[in-house]
């Protein structure tokens, strides 16, 4: 009966998690600090080729496949956001994302400018 009701639950559970956001357990994982993009950057263009929106929930990231998502945890909060990667960077020292003002302002981070992340690399 305990087993019957166990598989009952794993199954239930399994129905609720959303496929998109599940974590690659291959993919990239990485800790470091995260920043995020001035409100200058505003409509230029992007590595990508697309244009810079500070409102969309978009990444720069120095290897990922542009259109990769990840999802950023921020570690003073534990507050996450999934973003797609559309450009290259950063290129300040010893920071391993950088954010829209958008991604930023939902992980609690637009006024210390920078906070300790967990990015993870979610599957397709």
């Amino acid at each position: 009966m305990k087993q019957l009701l166990l598989a009952a639950l794993l199954v239930l559970l399994a129905g609720c998690a959303s496929r998109d956001q599940a974590f690659d357990p291959s993919g990239y994982r990485g800790e470091g600090k995260a920043s995020y993009y001035s409100s200058r950057h505003h409509g230029r263009r992007t590595a990508s080729g697309e244009r810079f929106d500070m409102h969309a929930l978009t990444a720069a990231h120095r290897s990922l496949p542009f259109g990769s998502r990840v999802r950023v945890t921020n570690l003073h909060n534990q507050r996450s956001v999934v973003v797609r990667i559309n450009d290259r960077g950063p290129y300040a020292r010893g920071r391993i994302i950088d954010l829209s003002r958008a991604a930023a302002e939902r992980l609690g981070m637009l006024r210390s400018g920078v906070a300790p992340v967990r990015v993870e690399q979610l599957a397709n």
